[in-house]
């Protein structure tokens, strides 16, 4: 018997491998992504991607027992983990390591990794038979990726929140779509029109994180989510001053403040081949509390708001399920 055709929104390379109805992804976001959040999207038909420094550090859960929450929240719909696999620090690598195992353990069988080499996660993910998508930015990304044996790309691009790419959706569509692998578009995607144009592009599904704040299962404080819903493209800037690699955030009067380039001696230490990692690890110690911080802020006062372009498609905040059928009836079209 023949196997059905591959229709996206139906039956995709993509959703075989993740075992969904809906090719759409609610991307790891720290400090967002809380277990009811990524639970709701999985629980509606699409994906949502466990960021394991969210779920223990900020959200605070027992990175196994978290798993297991957001299973019986799912109702055991599949859910994915992104590993970030960024070796400067032995004790941080070792973490992931082990987090990654228990995640196989629980029987998550879809990843995201992003930086670094993702070999070790596919060697190990691929044992039990599941599946690695490895975040990209352009081509020679890709192609280090590809010799690492994943299954799939991340196209991040320009619009994209966190760290955005240089490039644009289409420009992404012409560096990799030729390499035979499943390509998914990240960035910029905040409403089922902007989902049903990357499908026509080429992707084979969309991966949203600015959209999935803005809903009542997110944890993020009530000013964070109405700074998205008033905020336009044009307010979207990207600062230097949170990672040291440009991170794209809501422009505030909290951000003009604390400015938007990284300091002279923070660039000389980000050029050199070792000293790069140490600056990093302090950037990342101070702004993990600090986002962490933000995100709880009720009062809004600390305006320190991560956000992607596709804030000008975002007016109101929705249940996450709303959202993922949104986009459902927008996969229907783009079938018919």
């Amino acid at each position: 018997m023949e196997s059905p055709p591959e229709r996206a929104g139906e039956v995709n390379e993509f959703t075989r491998a993740a075992g969904i109805e809906i090719p759409l992804i609610c991307g790891a976001m720290y400090p967002c992504s809380n277990p009811e959040l990524v639970a709701a999207v999985s629980r509606a038909g699409g994906i949502g991607i466990v960021q394991p420094i969210s779920l223990t550090f900020v959200h605070g859960h027992d990175f196994r027992e978290g798993l297991r929450l957001i299973k019986r929240l799912a109702g055991d719909k599949p859910m994915g983990m992104n590993a970030l696999i960024e070796s400067s620090s032995k004790l941080y690598h070792n973490r992931m390591v082990r987090w990654v195992d228990i995640a196989l353990e629980e029987g998550v069988r879809f990843f995201v990794t992003s930086l670094g080499k993702p070999r070790w996660v596919v060697d190990s993910v691929s044992q039990v038979g599941g599946v690695v998508y490895h975040d990209v930015t352009e081509r020679k990304w890709a192609l280090k990726a590809l010799e690492s044996g994943v299954h799939g790309l991340i196209a991040v691009n320009r619009r994209a929140g966190g760290h955005a790419g240089p490039k644009s959706e289409e420009e992404l569509v012409g560096e990799v779509g030729d390499l035979g692998v499943p390509m998914i578009c990240a960035g910029g995607v905040g409403t089922p029109a902007d989902f049903v144009r990357a499908i026509r592009l080429g992707y084979q599904g969309v991966q949203l994180g600015t959209r999935f704040i803005a809903t009542s299962e997110c944890r993020a404080s009530e000013a964070y989510k109405q700074a998205i819903v008033r905020a336009e493209e044009d307010d979207i800037v990207l600062s230097e001053r949170i990672t040291g690699v440009p991170v794209a955030v809501i422009r505030t009067p909290y951000i003009d403040r604390m400015g938007l380039r990284a300091g002279a001696v923070a660039r000389w230490m980000l050029r050199g081949r070792r000293t790069k990692h140490i600056m990093r690890t302090i950037y990342a110690l101070k702004s993990i509390w600090q986002i962490k911080r933000a995100l709880l802020d009720e009062s809004g006062k600390m305006e320190y708001w991560q956000a992607g372009k596709s804030v000008s498609g975002i007016r109101s905040v929705e249940p996450a399920a709303a959202v993922v059928r949104m986009f459902a009836a927008a996969t229907e079209r783009v079938v018919g």
